[in-house]
């Protein structure tokens, strides 16, 4: 019912066996207790990123497909940032579309973040090029990039934003690079398809869960986290700027396999 695909279900649902086998559980309870377990451990991040390393400025290269939730995101990230104290810009490389130029300026005087921009239609590598030495030069402690979204299935699109990746590597020095990835939590399975794709691309670190505020239940989190090995870091819960959370493996397992009602 969350959608975690037919691989993940599968996979849990072996281990399950395995586990009442050798434990012989009877009780439906233990058994859903066991199962939450095994989800909270599929969630749980094993990969040793930090997604902000105290004391390293960082560089976050923001990607996703359109209608993602990739702008609001941001400013999520950034309200916690500020709050934390830290020094942070925007970038507004989504270049082929005027309104994603404005929507980011929007938020940068929401939040009163300085906003590294160029005309609609300009390269986008070469606004990150921008951002970069003036985020340098300025001791900035996080550089936000915003991306265009990306359909994953546009060859020409992704191939951009490889390029993109790409500067950021050459004129990073300095910082620490992460690459966050956005996945609306409503896309189901075509969101392990994006998860994919962009990880090929651009070598996501760890994914951004958005608009799990209404009935989704974010399931594709499982097939991400447990076929990928991308962690799952933040989840989205509204539109405001402070719905969001990082994320919680024990917490996530449970919303997903509730106890029934009494």
């Amino acid at each position: 019912m969350s959608d975690v695909g037919v691989n993940t279900a599968t996979h849990l649902i072996d281990g399950l066996q395995d586990v009442v086998d050798e434990e012989s559980l009877k009780e439906p309870d233990q058994v859903r207790v066991r199962m939450r377990s095994q989800i909270a451990e599929m969630l749980t991040d094993s990969s040793g990123v930090d997604p902000f390393p105290d004391g390293e400025p960082v560089v976050l290269l923001v990607v996703g497909v359109n209608g993602s939730g990739k702008t609001t995101s941001i400013a999520k990230l950034v309200q916690v940032a500020k709050a934390e104290g830290q020094n942070v810009m925007l970038a507004a490389a989504d270049t082929f579309r005027a309104g994603a130029i404005e929507q980011i300026k929007i938020w940068g005087e929401r939040l009163d973040v300085p906003v590294i921009s160029q005309q609609a239609g300009s390269d986008p590598g070469a606004v990150v090029f921008d951002a970069l030495n003036a985020a340098r030069a300025r001791g900035v402690d996080l550089l936000i990039i915003d991306t265009a979204g990306r359909l994953h299935t546009t060859h020409n699109l992704m191939e951009e934003l490889r390029k993109v990746r790409g500067i950021v590597e050459k004129n990073s020095g300095g910082f620490t690079e992460r690459v966050l990835l956005v996945i609306d939590g409503t896309t189901g399975q075509n969101g392990m398809l994006q998860a994919k794709s962009f990880t090929e691309s651009v070598q996501c670190n760890g994914v951004f869960l958005t608009k799990l505020d209404g009935t989704a239940k974010g399931g594709v989190a499982l097939a991400i986290a447990g076929e990928l090995g991308l962690p799952i870091w933040f989840i989205g819960t509204g539109e405001k700027a402070s719905d969001m959370s990082a994320f919680d493996a024990g917490a996530f397992a449970e919303a997903l396999l509730p106890d029934p009602a009494e």
